[in-house]
């Protein structure tokens, strides 16, 4: 064990404040002043210089080799003055001291004299390594330092189980090609780090592999997947036929056009053949049934033209008027009116309407260059009635009153109340004809005004715009009959 000499544990003494001239410090410094013997009676001022000269020099407290010390000499070298009085020496060393290491923790207080035992085993008291790596450890961590940080300590990889110093220890760390490590590809898997490479090379789950079809790269545990489905990879014809492989994204081009084997329809299937079989075998029943073949195809026609006739009558029914009020656009008004004025008796005649949903059928007719009395000179106006699918259902004859509107376009009435134009409405008379039932194939002009509008009215005010003209023919509401 080391023992440190006066002059290191004497540097940093600590004495309690009690023997300090100076009572404000804890840890403070003592002043040791010169013990000189009391002073001799005086004889006369020379034997007195002289005499205390003599004492002086040969005063037990002073000598060549220990001069007097100045005053106020701290405490920090007292390890420099020999005290020669055992007074004084005794008082010293008796006084009561603190351990150097107290502010580390050490709470040993005792007098001067025992303090270098006591450092010899306390344990904040630093010491020389044992392994003499150079280092000055306290006692109370030279265990840690041996076990962990000491560059001359003995130490065994975990991984490895090869001793190595401290220094070479850490230099070892994250080198070592036993230690388990993740995977850096994020795979999942722990390998030793010397096997690492190998591992990525050939077993990682997310190396990088290239399909041997396509040329795209996929994660390996993935690449499965994609060959289930790549668009290159070869496949046989499900057909079983003498060609193949061929490409994924081909097989249904080559079941379309080429495969022998596959089982094809007659192209007259839609008529009704029901032949079916291998695709060599189908142009032999082409030629072979060319006239049945031609008898389904005929049979389908009529069939096909039933189906229009019903869609036309379905498309007829949802664009009928069951309002009661038709509203008639005449258009390209100056060609009609010249093929009018050419041709006698030229009749234009309006979709037909009915006054309810099972009320009567009525049909509107025009002769824009007049009929009867109004001919060359007026437009004729007439409604007759049509045979319905109620008929049987309805009362007759046909009484509800009837109102033909020629508008003008683009104005207002008068006071601004609606928009203009030239009005007539009638009542029908019940021994009118033209207003009992109809028969299946009516044949009657109808009812209405051979003088409307005149051709002069016509052209002087705003009826005809755009080449366009409105006819409105309503039937009063308020007497419709509907069952």
């Amino acid at each position: 064990m080391m023992v440190r000499s006066l002059s290191q544990w004497t540097k940093t003494l600590s004495f309690p404040a009690r023997i300090s001239p100076n009572r404000n410090s804890k840890d403070c410094n003592v002043n040791v002043l010169p013990i000189t013997p009391p002073p001799a009676p005086p004889r006369n001022k020379s034997t007195s210089t002289s005499s205390s000269s003599t004492m002086s020099s040969s005063s037990p407290s002073s000598s060549s080799s220990s001069p007097t010390p100045p005053p106020n000499v701290p405490i920090t070298e007292i390890s420099q003055i020999i005290y020669p009085d055992p007074e004084s020496e005794k008082a010293i060393m008796g006084s009561l001291v603190f351990c150097i290491h107290h502010k580390q923790g050490c709470k040993w207080s005792d007098e001067l004299r025992k303090l270098k035992a006591h450092l010899n085993t306390c344990k904040h008291d630093a010491i020389q390594c044992p392994n003499k790596c150079g280092s000055q450890i306290p006692r109370v961590m030279m265990t840690d330092h041996l076990a962990f940080t000491c560059i001359l300590r003995r130490a065994i990889c975990e991984f490895c189980n090869v001793e190595f110093t401290g220094l070479g220890l850490e230099e070892h760390a994250g080198t070592c090609s036993a230690e388990p490590l993740y995977c850096e590809s994020k795979c999942g898997t722990r390998v030793l780090r010397g096997r690492m490479s190998i591992h990525r090379a050939k077993d990682c789950a997310k190396r990088l592999r290239r399909c041997p079809h396509c040329g795209r790269e996929f994660c390996a545990d993935t690449l499965a997947a994609h060959g289930a489905t790549c668009p290159r990879s070869p496949v046989p014809c499900p057909q079983r036929c003498d060609a193949g492989p061929f490409a994924r994204a081909d097989l249904e081009a080559h079941l379309r056009d080429e495969c022998k084997a596959l089982t094809v329809p007659c192209s007259f299937r839609e008529a009704g053949c029901r032949f079916k079989g291998p695709r060599h075998l189908l142009e032999a029943h082409l030629e072979a049934n060319t006239s049945a073949h031609l008898s389904l195809m005929v049979a389908l026609s009529g069939r096909q033209g039933q189906q229009i006739n019903a869609l036309k009558s379905a498309m007829a029914k949802l664009s009928t008027n069951y309002t009661g009020t038709l509203l008639w656009k005449i258009t390209d008004w100056a060609a009609k009116m010249q093929e009018a004025r050419t041709k006698d008796g030229l009749e234009l005649v309006s979709p037909p309407f009915y006054t309810s949903q099972y009320g009567y059928k009525l049909q509107a007719s025009m002769f824009l260059n007049g009929n009867g009395p109004g001919e060359g000179t007026h437009v004729s106006v007439y409604i007759k009635v049509l045979p319905g699918e109620y008929d049987a259902l309805l009362k007759w004859p046909f009484s509800h009153s009837v109102t033909f509107t020629l508008f003008e376009q683009g104005t207002l009435g008068s006071g601004g109340g609606g928009q203009g134009g030239v009005a007539e409405s009638f009542v029908p008379d019940p021994s009118w004809e033209n207003f009992q039932r109809p028969s299946t194939e009516p044949d009657a002009l109808g009812f209405g005004f051979p003088r409307f509008v005149s051709h002069e009215l016509l052209n002087r005010r705003p009826f005809v715009r755009d080449d366009t003209v409105f006819l409105r023919v309503k039937v009063d509401p308020s007497k419709i009959v509907a069952v």
